[in-house]
């Protein structure tokens, strides 16, 4: 199963697409990983049109079979946070137009999936991204890492709500 992470941001969009299962050990391959830019010169309206056939394209070339999302969380700047949650709209309405699953994980459920801590810091989040889908340096830049993270969490979460699902029956 092909899964696409997206790190929300107006000049900014991490993604990371990681190819994983639920059956048998756990091992993740990404596939690729990138940043989609806008210029902050560019009209916010321009800008945020920019990220919307970006991340079509990005969609439509991929062909994942599920969208994970960071969820906007801010507790002080609402100026950040507007155009954060801008682009996250973006792609999860576009991803829902396309009928794919769609999940969104805080950054402290991604940590708690991908280092078992839920306060680790980035860099050991980072070095747990690399680790888990076999590569040899940390993804570069640091919002193509964030968005294989959130890719991970998808197949970590599916995972254990698939055998809640089961033992429950």
């Amino acid at each position: 199963m092909f899964v696409l992470g997206i790190d929300p941001g107006l000049t900014r969009c991490g993604f990371g697409l990681v190819e994983g299962s639920f059956a048998g050990v756990e091992s993740f391959r990404a596939v690729t990983a990138g940043v989609l830019e806008t210029d902050p010169s560019l009209e916010v309206e321009n800008r945020l049109a920019q990220i919307h056939a970006d991340i079509a394209a990005l969609l439509d070339q991929v062909q994942p079979q599920a969208v994970v999302v960071e969820r906007v969380f801010f507790q002080r700047n609402a100026k950040t946070a507007i155009p954060v949650a801008q682009a996250s709209g973006i792609a999860v309405g576009l991803a829902g137009v396309r009928g794919l699953s769609v999940r969104q994980f805080t950054a402290q459920q991604v940590k708690l999936a991908v280092t078992g801590y839920g306060a680790a810091s980035k860099s050991q989040v980072q070095a747990m991204v690399a680790q888990l889908c076999g590569l040899r340096d940390v993804p570069e830049p640091a919002d193509a890492a964030d968005a294989l993270g959130l890719a991970i969490t998808y197949f970590m979460t599916e995972r254990i709500e698939r055998r809640f699902s089961l033992a429950a029956t």
